[in-house]
């Protein structure tokens, strides 16, 4: 489900507490920044998500959309080989070169050998336009199994590692959506992450919690962290708005939300929020949680967050 389809920024004013005036369109740049972990780097609060690029249709429709982004002041553009098969990346070569020393670029690789991540690291490359990224991520880490693979001799930790010291990316990650405790144990098997990117949202916390059983260690690791799936892929706008999802989501101990706005309306929601952000109480936090539970309610209990799932 596409966040936002139906919503776009008609109820960009509405909340849990009624209606209210919709705010003139965001300033250009101004957004608050954070310190990526150790890395010391500055990202905007919010970045550019990939996966949802191939929802321009065209690569040109997708170009407009990045020199708006870049224009809008965020510094942090997410990507991933396996988006839109590879056009995402292709988008991103056709724009981002120009703007290579100021931005944050990221990517990602899901294969679990040391020969198949680096064929793609090279792949990856070539249709960024580029000769390095910022970020290499182990992409949609979700069972023991992948953790096995991913540390056997021969298994994708060597390709990351490798690559890191030959300058083809300057720090290492991991993503994953399905298993907060599979998170766990990649941190527990190497201490040499620079990031981590994880499911973050309102109605986590009552299933399969991230934010309960990983965020804490990777706090506590000192790693560069990443929120995704703010809107719960579209869900918890049933009963949040999106204001209401990004601001829960910037109140917790993360450095930058990925997002998935791929309309110009979508962008001025997120940077005027940004831009407006106060760290929530808890108070107001433990609230949103308990609305959040009416549009998992909506979707069958658990079903709404039906990426999680322990295997």
């Amino acid at each position: 489900m596409e966040r936002r389809l139906f919503v776009g920024t008609a109820f960009a004013g509405l909340s849990i507490t009624g209606l209210g005036a919709r705010p003139p369109r965001p300033r250009e740049g101004d957004i608050p920044m954070r310190t990526f972990g150790k890395t010391g780097e500055k990202l905007t609060v919010i970045g550019q998500g990939g996966a949802r690029m191939q929802l321009l249709r065209t690569r040109e429709e997708g170009r407009k959309h990045l020199q708006g982004v870049y224009a809008a002041g965020v510094n942090y553009f997410d990507c991933a080989a396996s988006y839109w098969e590879g056009h995402s990346e292709e988008v991103y070569g056709d724009v981002l070169p120009q703007y290579r020393k100021s931005i944050f670029l990221t990517t990602k690789s899901g294969k679990r050998t040391r020969k198949e991540a680096e064929e793609e690291l090279h792949a990856s490359l070539r249709r960024l336009r580029t000769d390095y990224v910022d970020l290499w991520q182990m992409h949609g880490v979700g069972t023991p199994k992948e953790v096995e693979q991913i540390f056997a001799p021969g298994g994708a930790l060597e390709a990351f590692e490798a690559a890191k010291r030959a300058g083809k990316c300057r720090f290492i990650g991991f993503t994953g959506h399905a298993d907060p405790e599979v998170h766990l144990m990649m941190l527990k098997r190497y201490d040499r992450f620079d990031s981590i990117l994880m499911p973050l949202h309102a109605a986590d916390p009552s299933y399969l919690s991230f934010e309960k059983t990983t965020l804490p260690a990777a706090v506590k690791a000192g790693i560069g962290i990443q929120g995704m799936k703010i809107f719960g892929n579209a869900f918890l706008l049933r009963a949040l708005n999106a204001k209401e999802c990004l601001s829960y989501v910037l109140s917790l101990p993360v450095h930058c939300a990925t997002l998935g706005f791929s309309t110009k309306g979508q962008l001025e929601d997120d940077v005027r929020t940004a831009q407006s952000f106060k760290p929530l109480s808890e108070a107001e936090m433990d609230e949103l949680r308990k609305v959040a539970q009416t549009a998992r309610g909506a979707v069958t209990g658990a079903g709404m967050e039906y990426w999680k799932k322990k295997i």
